[in-house]
């Protein structure tokens, strides 16, 4: 399994470097999907338009890890960077092209068995003046 985090590192550190930084990049494995991830993904510029974010993400796993890798992923996933959820998660776990694994807990009020999250850093929240 720490195969496919390896695999999901390098592409977060591409994509980063292309697009830029994400406050979460992670892969969740939930009880109810077993052996199908779910990749959660949180950037400024992923949410200006999820559904080509989506198609983005799909084009650069199949190019750079291949065909197979987005067979076990169940969803991608693109949430708000500033949602309260997002920045509670981000300030309790800090990483930044990592792999910090957790098993067995309860994240975004769904069961996880298992947990790769390769980055996870907040964001400064700017108020215009």
């Amino acid at each position: 399994m720490n195969d496919i985090a390896e695999k999901f590192a390098s592409l977060e550190a591409v994509v980063a470097k292309n697009r830029g930084d994400f406050s979460l990049f992670a892969l969740f494995l939930r009880e109810d999907a077993p052996d199908r991830w779910d990749l959660l993904v949180a950037a400024p510029w992923a949410i200006q338009n999820k559904e080509e974010t989506v198609e983005y993400l799909v084009n650069e796993i199949k190019s750079h890890l291949g065909a197979q890798e987005l067979i076990n992923l169940s969803r991608i996933v693109v949430v708000e960077p500033h949602n309260p959820e997002v920045q509670e998660f981000t300030k309790a776990f800090r990483v930044e092209h990592g792999r910090l694994e957790v098993w067995d807990s309860i994240i975004f009020g769904l069961p996880i068995r298992h947990a790769f999250i390769i980055t996870s850093k907040s964001f400064e929240v700017t108020v215009p003046r």
